[in-house]
């Protein structure tokens, strides 16, 4: 075995390198730090296995900012010209909301202490933050390696969510692709290092933005039970899986699901752009994320429009709202979580629709039969215990 590795960033023995690149059998690595405006000071590993690349942001929880996998373009416009350094992102604003300044990745965790609204106490002081800190804290550990004869390419990284008199959760990301393969595959571990208990919340906040979001473009998403966020989103119920340009105006929608998932927990969702020649499958383990959002937000291109792909422990209230309908996590001192998660993005040759050789009809075809075995019930307005 021909194993290469490198150690990026290690905060203990206070290693860091600036720019770093590998290159052997059509893979490409290499790391780089962004220099100029917002972004001063980001940390951004390139990983591409040759079909499939994606860029991930030491400094931003280990997020994906943007990727691509062919013809398929894993970003979205957002309003915010990222990526932005965690220094300038105002968390605990007075608003709560100051998260929103740093949002831009496609792919950016929600958590540990809070991954939904903004809470306040009593006296409106703010306790958690929109979506809490995870993906604004950098990583203290980052190690990247290839295997010559597998072709298998990992990073691992290591994030500390801690302070004094609270918290010390530790959480571990695992990154897994090969060489030429359409996806990639992930895993992160939340430990609780306090001596005390403590409890957790994750979401995954994925963000897509064109061309699944052109005329025709749909989800896919096997449930047993669905219900709409707000009475807007209830509005909108007779076409939640239509991802149809907007016109402007039209305020964003969520829809909240108990996903369907097979006898081992593995569910899957389907992203579809309108010429149904690609997709992105998107697999997470309904045991460890029980909780499935879609979010639509329907502004203008310009503005952000983009549709978000949610799986997570809980809804995306109020910490203290999913505390009392006990979907947050509990850990023992010591306790782990693990969140297993996949990702397989799917092209056809153009004008090739029969199942037999479109591979993108042959999957949305397998979850629509899933979703045929499950209850597939609909409510007509959010439910009390769903939406706060």
């Amino acid at each position: 075995m021909t194993r290469t590795n490198m150690v990026l960033v290690d905060a203990v023995n206070q290693t860091d390198v600036d720019h770093w690149e590998f290159i052997e059998q059509g893979v490409r690595l290499a790391k780089r730090r962004l220099t100029v405006g917002v972004s001063d000071g980001i940390d951004v590993l390139e990983v591409d296995n040759g079909q499939f690349a994606m860029s991930l942001l030491l400094t931003r929880g280990m997020g994906i900012w943007r990727g691509r996998c062919g013809k398929i373009q894993l970003e979205w416009a957002s309003p915010v010209q990222g990526p932005v350094h965690p220094k300038l992102v105002p968390l605990y604003g007075d608003s709560g909301l100051g998260w929103l300044y740093g949002f831009d990745e496609w792919l950016v965790r929600c958590g540990l202490e809070n991954n939904g609204s903004p809470q306040f106490n009593e006296r409106g002081t703010l306790v958690y933050p929109l979506h809490g800190q995870i993906a604004n804290i950098p990583a203290s550990y980052v190690e990247v390696s290839f295997d010559s004869d597998t072709g298998e390419i990992v990073v691992e990284g290591t994030v500390y969510e801690s302070r004094l008199f609270g918290k010390k959760l530790e959480m571990k990301t695992r990154y897994v692709t090969k060489v030429g393969e359409p996806g990639f595959r992930m895993c992160d571990t939340v430990t609780n290092l306090s001596a005390s208990a403590q409890e957790i919340v994750m979401l995954y906040h994925i963000n897509t933005g064109l061309p699944f979001l052109g005329k025709g473009s749909r989800a896919v998403v096997p449930f047993e039970e669905q219900a709409p966020r707000s009475p807007v989103a209830a509005d909108d119920l007779p076409q939640w899986d239509r991802l149809d340009p907007q016109p402007p105006g039209l305020a964003e929608t969520v829809f909240f699901f108990d996903p369907a998932a097979d006898a081992d927990g593995h569910s899957q969702v389907m992203l579809i752009n309108g010429s149904g020649e690609q997709a992105i499958v998107f697999g997470f383990n309904k045991k460890q994320l029980p909780c499935f959002s879609l979010w639509k937000s329907r502004l203008p291109e310009q503005d952000g429009y983009v549709v978000g792909v949610e799986p997570a422990t809980n809804f995306p209230n109020t910490t203290a709202f999913e505390r009392r309908h006990h979907r947050t996590v509990p850990l023992a001192p010591g306790q782990s979580q693990d969140f297993d998660l996949s990702f397989a993005f799917l092209q056809n040759v153009a004008g090739r629709h029969a199942p037999e050789t479109n591979e993108v009809a042959r999957a949305e075809q397998g979850l629509r039969e899933r979703h045929a075995k499950a209850a597939g019930k609909v409510f007509p307005n959010p439910r009390p215990e769903w939406s706060e």
